[in-house]
C-alpha cells in the first residue's frame, strides 16, 4: 500500500560509507544549478526596456548533503568515530538517501566528499557533531520520496 500524507523527517535517513547517520538529529540535502546569464540584443521593434531582460541556462549541477548527530559511546552506526575515518582517507564516500524500510531502493546516491566534519562539546550538555558533503560526479535521483512520482 502507498504511503499518503505528510513525510516524517525520521523517515528519511542518510547512509555515509555504508552506515546510517549514527542518532542523526536532522539532515538537509541541497540541490542546486550553476547558471549563466545571457543578454541578447532583442528584435528592433521591441520595446528599449525588452533589453534589460536576461536569459539564464543552467552550466552546472550539484547536491550538499549536512547532517547533525548525537554522540554516542555505544554507536552501532555511522557516528563521529567512523567518518572521521572516512575523512582521514581523503577520498570520496558512497552516500546514499533512502526511506527506513526501504534502502534497498535509494531514492538519491552517489559518491560524495566530506568538506567539513566538526564535533561540538558544551559543558554540561549533549556532545554533537556536523558533517558536510558535496558530490564527486553524477548522482542518482529516484524514487518517490524526492520526486513524488509514482
Amino acid at each position: 500500500m502507498a504511503k499518503t500524507g505528510y513525510i516524517n523527517g525520521s523517515d528519511l535517513l542518510v547512509k555515509i560509507a555504508g552506515k546510517a547517520v549514527g542518532h542523526c538529529t536532522s539532515h538537509t540535502l541541497t540541490f542546486a544549478s550553476e547558471t549563466k546569464d545571457r543578454a541578447v540584443k532583442p528584435v528592433a521593434s521591441a520595446t528599449i526596456s525588452t533589453s534589460l531582460w536576461k536569459g539564464k541556462g543552467v552550466t552546472g549541477l550539484s547536491v550538499s548533503i549536512s547532517a547533525e548527530g548525537l554522540r554516542n559511546y555505544d554507536e552501532t552506526e555511522g557516528g563521529f568515530k567512523s567518518l572521521v575515518n572516512a575523512w582521514t582517507t581523503g577520498q570520496p564516500v558512497e552516500v546514499i538517501g533512502f526511506e527506513r524500510e526501504s534502502d534497498a531502493t535509494p531514492y538519491l546516491s552517489g559518491n560524495f566528499v566530506i568538506t567539513n566534519l566538526e564535533e561540538t562539546s558544551p559543558a554540561q550538555d549533549d556532545a554533537t557533531y556536523s558533517i558536510s558533503l558535496e558530490n564527486d560526479g553524477i548522482v542518482t535521483i529516484t524514487n518517490t520520496a524526492i520526486t513524488g512520482e509514482q
